[in-house]
């Protein structure tokens, strides 16, 4: 374990009686007992975020690995790892726990972990430690033949579940209604955007489910990540007069402003009232229909923080995640992935404070990494993501020693009437490239 850990932080702020450091002193818990309370997305960011009816549970794993202490642990993981060799790849998301990022043979975002599965085509079994939408995305770009295992079913992502496909379907049969005398006759080439434009172009983050995936590559629409974002709009603007772009708001609406978009022209999308909360004439002078979700994790972040920052570290470099509202990331100096995030303190050749708006696991072990910076999290209450926490080294230790005895556990699997489709759309944002600035819609 390094001193990063996020567990152990947790541990020294309650033995020194400071439980209110942290969003709940149910992150102590085992994921385990997390699991067997019942739905929810467990303690930490997402913990009041609503959990949509019928999300995937965790069975009870065995009594050894619960009560194995972590060098037991550590043992058996290393010893697995080892027996089975190339026949499989841990992928770890930068949000994971130390105590699983250790054993990772990659580390990275959710897109770069998939790109990696589909890269270690002699894995059998690719076990990925992260959340749920992630594994179907590395299934669906994995080989046929192997399977991909989430350690901890329960491990889901609120923003993620904030958009499901009923509603998504709703909302488009809406706005289909709303703009049936501008649909077009010829919709625009789908690899150079010429000939007509359609009425709209859905576009989903990566953070959803295949199920999104599929229905935007059916729609003609595309896949986008925190740090391609602008060049998939530029894409969706060739073929479309506006955007509809789920689930998280917040990525939305600070890259369309940064393209020239007004806000005015960014209307939110509530799927639970008719036309979203608007009316069809702001529907029709609409650019971009933002959905209503949001990254409980980024959401924490607040202008008030920065200032704090700033009054304490007048030479401060604030950088914050593209998910966070955006005063947050026109208050701060830069925003960017969590790649961009990691490089920029990476590149920096002078010692430097920096501030930074994203997931504390992340944050801690960049400190750890690099002790010629300093690094902080803006939010000063450690409160990881819920549902990352879910995984834990007891989860892990499970399912390779499955693999061992030559059963397969917890595999996600995306059934190939989404997987066609959702592809599409994932090939479509691979092949995505930026437009010069003077082309992008609203500028």
């Amino acid at each position: 374990m390094t001193l990063s850990s996020v567990d152990l932080t947790l541990r020294d702020l309650n033995a020194r009686g400071t439980a209110d450091s942290s969003c709940s002193t149910s992150l102590l818990d085992a994921p385990w007992d997390v699991d067997a309370s019942g739905p929810g997305y467990g303690p930490g960011a997402s913990m009041a975020d609503r959990i949509p009816a019928g999300s995937p549970s965790q069975g009870e794993i065995p009594r050894e690995y619960r009560e194995a202490s972590a060098e037991e642990l550590d043992r058996r993981i290393l010893a697995a790892k080892a027996e089975l060799g190339e026949r499989v790849v841990v992928l770890g998301h930068f949000y994971q726990r130390d105590e699983v990022v250790r054993y990772a043979d990659y580390v990275g975002d959710s897109f770069q972990l998939a790109t990696a599965a589909k890269a270690r085509t002699e894995a059998e079994a690719i076990v990925f430690c992260g959340v749920h939408f992630m594994a179907e995305t590395a299934d669906l770009l994995s080989g046929a033949e192997q399977a991909v295992i989430l350690p901890n079913l329960a491990a889901g992502c609120s923003m993620a579940d904030m958009a499901d496909i009923d509603q998504v379907e709703e909302a488009w049969e809406q706005l289909m209604e709303v703009y049936a005398d501008e649909v077009a006759d010829e919709v625009a080439d789908e690899d150079d955007g010429e000939g007509a434009l359609a009425p709209i172009i859905p576009v989903t983050y990566m953070n959803s489910s295949a199920a999104l995936k599929g229905f935007v590559g059916r729609h003609g629409g595309i896949v986008c990540t925190s740090s391609n974002a602008t060049a998939v709009l530029d894409w969706a603007f060739a073929r479309g007069r506006r955007v509809l772009f789920f689930p998280d708001q917040h990525l939305g609406r600070n890259t369309a402003r940064s393209m020239g978009i007004p806000l005015e022209q960014m209307p939110l999308w509530n799927p639970r009232r008719p036309l979203g909360g608007n009316d069809a004439r702001t529907l029709h002078d609409a650019k971009v229909v933002l959905w209503h979700g949001f990254c409980s994790v980024h959401k924490r972040f607040t202008t008030a923080q920065i200032d704090a920052a700033r009054a304490e570290h007048p030479e401060v470099r604030v950088i914050v995640h593209p998910e966070c509202p955006m005063p947050v990331v026109d208050a701060a100096d830069e925003s960017g992935s969590t790649d961009y995030i990691r490089r920029a303190i990476e590149d920096a050749t002078e010692p430097t404070t920096f501030a930074i708006g994203t997931e504390i696991n992340l944050v801690q072990r960049l400190a750890a990494a690099h002790p010629q910076h300093t690094v902080f999290c803006l939010d000063p209450v450690v409160c990881p993501c819920s549902t990352m926490y879910r995984i834990h080294p007891g989860y892990l230790a499970w399912v390779l020693e499955s693999l061992l005895a030559g059963e397969i556990v917890n595999r996600i699997t995306v059934g190939q009437d989404v997987a066609e489709p959702a592809r599409l759309a994932l090939e479509r944002m691979l092949a995505a490239r930026p437009r010069p600035v003077s082309a992008a819609a609203g500028s």
